[in-house]
């Protein structure tokens, strides 16, 4: 489940810290121990009740099939791009404060909430696995300290003083918290659900019956979120993409305090060695902007488009064994962008929804294509290649993802396509056509074997179709070079925006490679790699 996120309503309090949390006393007993018993510390450590803050609206109805989907798909990416493998997207979260005074809202809270994105961030905030996203983050007090282990001062030498972390206070509490629980990050993540669903059942049914592929995924964003909330500029996309897209699974603005307070239950249990109530205030403000910005997302985008799209398959093209090239056309118009991704529900696995990228840009009949590729173990993309036929009714979340083209500017764009990653930069080839730019475009479509060069033929025929458009295939078993080592051997690319989409290691690769070549990180485009990680079932 990703977090929940609804109608709206401000009362006043929009963006503050007042109104969300009523403060609560401390406990009276000691949390247990057994992460698998949470109703024994609900009497004792259990926050109190926590109100919601918005707008008074219509909450959003749950899909007309009785399923609702868990809140957990996301994001939205922000600077992202290849969501061709099956792909999740988790949430954020809601806690309590220790006094009054806590509820003041700080000026961190304010500038957030208030902000507003004018469009796709310019960099990318990547959700990391939980493990890692609970790790602290990597500093230059750390980089010194191991330098000191290395090169011990002489006497004669003084060691320099370790630079203080950067970050506002609220920052630096909520990095230590993610560092003290970082080394049981799996035990926080148990207890948070068991806490969820013995205090709260009734959200059970938002969540898939099989709970192994979801794990994570709700707290992976709420810490995410969290860890970044001194980057406003980037964190305001990532969550109102997160907001407009968990409008499909029928969530309503209750079950925030509900799963923010199994969430500062199991942080204030493992992080019981730093936990104090200064600590809990900060989450407490981090939430509050968090969840206010997806809220007024949610809210916004009532006003303008379904929470989700009935679609029906009308060609399935089986290019490969495991791979389809599926064709839909929406029940109602669904705008999007060439480089955009959505996600899918299929009938035989309901609430289990994954992020696929459109293969084409926007079309005058309204079809929208996607390329699917068959990973073990994948529900949805098994069910999608092997299992779907024309006549089949899938649902679509809202569009996201802001890897699209900057018409404002005649840059030329380096494309990098791995496997089932083409489809998107075969979107984007098409957007610049459609768009009368004569800017140059360079792709390198990446794949293992010539056998996983499914679209090549496609790509061939737009390459003759457009002179400024140049195609070359990477083929690792045929190739002295992989794909990073030909975007080195080409160029020069400094005057190139560039778009990356593949697999996550396909995608980390290519980042240094782009960066070695020296186009800067605000340039670069792709989904978020650890998203794509997770996304593998």
């Amino acid at each position: 489940m990703d977090a929940p996120t609804t109608t709206s309503a401000d009362n006043g309090t929009s963006g503050g810290g007042g109104g969300w949390f009523t403060p609560r006393k401390d406990p009276t007993t000691a949390p247990d121990d057994d992460a698998r018993t949470p109703d024994r510390t609900a009497e004792g450590r259990r926050p109190a009740a926590i109100r919601p803050v918005g707008r008074p609206g219509t909450v959003p109805e749950g899909p007309a099939d009785g399923t609702s989907a868990p809140p957990g798909s996301t994001p939205g990416s922000v600077s992202t791009g290849g969501p061709e493998q099956e792909r999740e997207a988790p949430d954020p979260i809601s806690t309590p404060a220790r006094h009054a005074a806590q509820h003041a809202p700080s000026p961190m809270v304010s500038s957030l909430a208030g902000a507003t994105s004018p469009g796709p961030a310019p960099t990318a905030l990547t959700p990391a696995p939980f493990a890692s996203t609970l790790a602290p983050p990597a500093t230059a007090a750390a980089e010194q300290h191991v330098s000191a282990q290395r090169h011990a001062p002489s006497s004669t030498e003084e060691a320099a003083p370790a630079p203080a972390e950067e970050g506002s206070p609220d920052a630096l509490l909520i990095r230590r918290a993610m560092a003290e629980v970082g080394p049981v990050a799996d035990k926080v993540t148990s207890y948070f659900y068991a806490l969820l669903f013995v205090r709260h059942p009734d959200l059970r049914s938002l969540f898939p019956a099989a709970m192994d592929t979801q794990r994570d995924r709700l707290l992976r964003a709420l810490l995410t979120a969290a860890e970044h909330i001194d980057n406003k500029e980037v964190l305001v996309d990532y969550l109102q993409n997160l907001g407009r897209g968990h409008r499909k699974y029928g969530t309503r603005a209750e079950h925030y305090p509900a799963v923010g307070e199994c969430l500062i239950g199991a942080l204030s249990k493992y992080a019981a060695g730093v936990w104090n109530a200064e600590m809990e205030a900060a989450w407490v403000r981090a939430y509050t902007t968090i969840s206010q910005v997806m809220i007024d997302a949610a809210a916004a985008d009532e006003l303008r488009a379904p929470a989700w799209w009935y679609a029906e398959i009308v060609t399935h093209d089986l290019r490969t064994p495991d791979v389809a090239v599926v064709t839909v056309r929406p029940d109602q118009p669904y705008p999007f962008l060439a480089g955009q991704y959505t996600s899918v529900e299929t009938p035989w696995w309901p609430r289990i929804w994954r992020h696929y990228s459109f293969a084409s840009a926007p079309r005058s009949d309204g079809l929208l294509s996607f390329h699917v590729k068959a990973v073990p173990a994948g529900w949805v993309s098994n069910a999608l290649v092997h299992r779907a036929r024309p006549g089949d009714i899938i649902r679509l979340g809202p569009p996201a993802g802001s890897m699209t083209v900057d018409h404002t500017t005649d840059s030329g764009l380096l494309c990098l396509g791995g496997g089932t990653g083409i489809a998107p930069i075969k979107a984007l080839v098409e957007d610049v056509a459609e768009h009368g730019d004569r800017r140059p475009v360079e792709v390198f479509y990446g794949a293992r074997t010539d056998h996983d060069l499914y679209d090549i033929d496609t790509m061939l025929r737009l390459q003759q179709s457009h002179p400024w458009l140049s195609v070359r295939a990477i083929i690792d078993q045929q190739a002295n070079q992989q794909l990073p080592d030909a975007i080195r051997a080409y160029g020069p690319w400094n005057e190139f925006d560039a778009y990356l989409s593949g697999p996550p290691g396909m995608i980390r690769s290519g980042m240094n490679a782009l960066r070695d070549v020296g186009i800067p990180s605000d340039r670069i485009r792709h989904d978020s790699v650890e998203e794509l990680v997770a996304a593998g079932s």
